[in-house]
């Protein structure tokens, strides 16, 4: 009996186990377990998210921008980023710019760059900060990086082209510079920076001047450059002809007619030299330095009349020392020239007319060639009262003595009698 009671009892205790068992939920796998977080997170951000987002754009409208990184904090905290990245990490680094923290502006914009590694409107704002807190070379390296991500962009190519002028990267900078004047070949800000980066880099920047004026024959200051350059490598022939393209363009350029006229002179071509200065002295007929330039060209020509023209014109027109002093130099050379090895009357009258106006262009200042006055008297060319004492009796009766010979016939100027003679 004790038997049967025995084995009725465990009967029961495994049916109860059984039941028991059968009862208790089974454990959750880890999937499940994250499936479910998902889940639960899933529905916090679908309430969340849109709130927080018009929180944000609320602060950022009112410039709010310490309320503006507390509403981005906590968007990323709820993966509210993974919707649209680019807005959210493009206004947060900018509400740290606000706020001057533009190392923090950094950190959002690479996690931002996590999620859109080519986004061009992120590595700008990151080339940004980069530059505000004084990181030039990761700077250049985003820039470097942009240029590939936005080719056509020109604001990125001339920045960074200035930025590598900055640092002295020269052959960088010229590389840039060129990738721009491809896109637009007629940027003149893009070809005087070439131009001076191969100054700067030792290279002959000639032909990007050649270029710069070709693409823009219109521009007066272009071609004045460019004949400066030629003159430069003393190419006087190609600057003249560069220079009359420039005064077709313009012929009210004194600055062209000018540098047109020395290009001429230091060609050896004096009569065209001669010819160029007389047109600039027609836009200007005041400026006695052109008259004085004139005389100068027709002094090398050995024309003397002409330059004695011109020199009466520019004492005329200023009285100023220099013009007396250029005068005076008229009737210098062409002693020089003209005497004979017996200083003759007409030499020492030339030489004594050349003598006084030396004198008085130093009584007005200018001492230019007070070495010539120096030598005139030291060697004993002057007119004096020894002369005049020679002269016959109908000089001395009109009281002045002119040069008269073939080599002076230009001279019209008559020389006083002087006091005590």
């Amino acid at each position: 009996m004790k038997q049967k009671s025995l084995i009725h009892k465990l009967l029961l205790l495994s049916v109860a186990s059984v039941f028991i068992t059968m009862c208790t939920p089974p454990e959750q796998s880890d999937a499940d377990a994250d499936f479910a977080e998902r889940a639960r997170l899933d529905s916090i951000r679908e309430v969340r998210c849109p709130r927080v987002f018009s929180s944000a754009a609320e602060f950022y409208k009112n410039r709010d921008w310490g309320a503006t990184v507390r509403a981005y904090d906590e968007l990323t905290e709820l993966g509210c980023d993974q919707d649209d990245p680019k807005e959210v990490y493009l206004y947060y680094a900018i509400a740290y710019e606000y706020m001057g923290k533009y190392d923090s502006s950094e950190i959002v914009l690479l996690k931002g760059l996590t999620f859109l590694p080519d986004n061009v409107d992120l590595r700008k704002r990151l080339a940004y900060s980069y530059d505000k807190q004084g990181k030039s070379n990761l700077r250049m390296d985003e820039l470097d990086r942009l240029t590939f991500l936005a080719p056509e962009d020109l604001e990125i190519k001339i920045e960074l082209a200035k930025l590598y002028g900055e640092e002295e990267r020269f052959d960088d900078q010229i590389a840039v510079l060129n990738a721009i004047i491809k896109i637009n070949p007629t940027n003149e800000g893009a070809q005087s920076d070439l131009a001076r980066a191969y100054e700067l880099s030792g290279r002959d920047p000639l032909d990007v001047y050649k270029k710069r004026f070709d693409n823009n024959p219109d521009n007066i200051s272009y071609g004045l450059d460019y004949a400066e350059k030629l003159l430069s490598g003393d190419r006087p022939d190609d600057a003249a002809k560069v220079l009359k393209q420039v005064v077709a363009a313009d012929p009210s350029s004194k600055v062209a007619y000018r540098k047109l006229a020395e290009a001429y002179d230091k060609d050896d071509r004096l009569a065209d030299a001669a010819k160029t200065y007389e047109r600039l002295f027609r836009l200007d007929p005041r400026d006695f330095r052109v008259a004085v330039k004139i005389v100068d060209v027709y002094i090398e020509e050995q024309d003397y009349k002409s330059a004695f023209d011109w020199a009466d014109k520019a004492v005329t027109i200023s009285g100023e020392g220099e013009a007396l002093g250029a005068k005076g130099n008229v009737y210098y050379k062409a002693f020089q020239a003209c005497r004979t090895g017996e200083i003759s009357v007409d030499d020492r009258v030339v030489a004594t007319l050349a003598f006084n106006l030396f004198s008085d262009a130093e009584k007005s200042g200018f001492s230019r060639y007070s070495r010539s006055k120096d030598w005139l008297k030291e060697n004993e060319v002057l007119f004096g009262k020894p002369q005049w004492f020679m002269m016959d009796a109908t000089v001395k009766n009109r009281g002045y003595v002119k040069a008269g010979s073939s080599c002076y016939s230009w001279v019209s100027e008559r020389l006083d009698k002087g006091k005590g003679w």
